[in-house]
């Protein structure tokens, strides 16, 4: 690292926010109600850390269905007001960056507004805002690089100054592609389902942590 303490760029969704079960059961519930069953092994395999773009594009492209702007913003009000009951912080996460020496920000592939309403009703909205940047800022979502280049931009650092904290292969493969080290965190309670240890690990980060208190000490090894 060229600088003492990092700009640590954290994802949203499984990273700060348990938020993946919740968003897996309103799609398969949307897409059931269109006749496509979706499983969740193959809503984590092809939607996890991903744009709802891609989304749209995967459903056309390879089950044949066609989200038109109507179930799109149904899945998103079903989704908030479920983020609005049930969304819990990942455990510690708010301590933990509060013990982080250097700049934070959020980028994440979910909207702003989704992005905002998740860190508000879990109490984590003080700690990053106005640091918040979506896939929306951008021309490309991840696995893309666009996003993780656009935060670090607007945060006045250049990529080697940057640590990135993911969970899913998509969000790995945007850090690498940006040029930035990553840890990837498989602490979310859909890691298990998703599979996510074997997957991150074939994406070579430089650690892979379950407990969020573990990632201070990866990020003074690598100031």
């Amino acid at each position: 690292m060229s600088v003492t303490a990092p700009l640590v760029i954290f994802d949203c969704d499984g990273v700060l926010v348990d938020s993946e079960p919740l968003s897996l059961a309103v799609t398969q519930q949307v897409l059931g109600e269109l006749g496509c069953h979706l499983t969740a092994a193959e809503g984590y395999e092809h939607l996890l850390g991903r744009s709802l773009d891609h989304v749209v594009n995967w459903l056309r492209e390879a089950r044949g269905v066609a989200l038109d702007p109507w179930h799109r913003t149904l899945i998103h009000q079903r989704l908030m007001d479920r983020l609005t009951s049930d969304l819990r912080g990942i455990p510690h996460i708010g301590e933990v960056v509060m013990q982080l020496a250097g700049p934070v920000c959020v980028a994440s592939s979910s909207a702003l507004d989704r992005v905002r309403h998740s860190l508000e009703v879990t109490g984590l909205l003080p700690l990053f805002e106005p640091n918040l940047f979506s896939a929306s800022m951008v021309a490309h979502g991840k696995p893309e690089p666009d996003l993780f280049l656009h935060a670090a931009r607007q945060m006045g650092r250049a990529p080697a100054e940057c640590l990135v904290v993911e969970d899913s292969p998509a969000g790995l493969d945007a850090a690498r592609a940006a040029g930035m080290p990553a840890v990837a965190f498989t602490g979310g309670s859909h890691a298990q389902a998703a599979g996510l240890h074997a997957t991150v690990e074939n994406r070579a980060p430089m650690a892979i942590i379950s407990d969020m208190r573990a990632l201070p000490a990866v990020i003074s090894v690598t100031a």
